[in-house]
């Protein structure tokens, strides 16, 4: 349960942290508010969002970076979950290429190529 809380804050403050950013004006932006263009009367002061925008984007990376590492945890308490239950690691389930069966319907390359030609002759 606690786990899809944290998966859901992460997603909600990944795409905050996106929209931020992508919100917040350059540095050669301000320029063109030094001449007059009003910036003392706005809803954030004369220091414009920058401060504001700025501030709560470092706020949400914290979280952001606070909910990984929350997940992290969560994913290494459920593998060692799975090892004491004796499972295997499915790393180590891998097949090796001769006991795979072989397919009929897939055709063989022969390694026998026709003399007029490079290419290999399928049968």
């Amino acid at each position: 349960m606690l786990e899809t809380v944290i998966i859901i804050v992460h997603l909600v403050v990944a795409i905050g942290v996106v929209g931020f950013v992508l919100i917040q004006q350059g540095k050669g932006a301000d320029a063109g508010a030094s001449f007059g263009s009003g910036a003392s009367g706005t809803v954030f002061g004369s220091q414009g969002s920058s401060n504001f925008l700025s501030r709560l984007t470092a706020v949400l990376a914290a979280v952001f970076f606070a909910t990984s590492l929350g997940l992290a945890f969560y994913a290494k308490d459920r593998a060692n979950k799975i090892s004491e239950l004796g499972l295997p690691d499915p790393a180590v389930l891998e097949v090796p290429v001769q006991d795979l069966p072989v397919l009929e319907d897939i055709p063989q390359v022969d390694t026998k190529t026709s003399e007029s030609s490079d290419v290999p002759v399928v049968d």
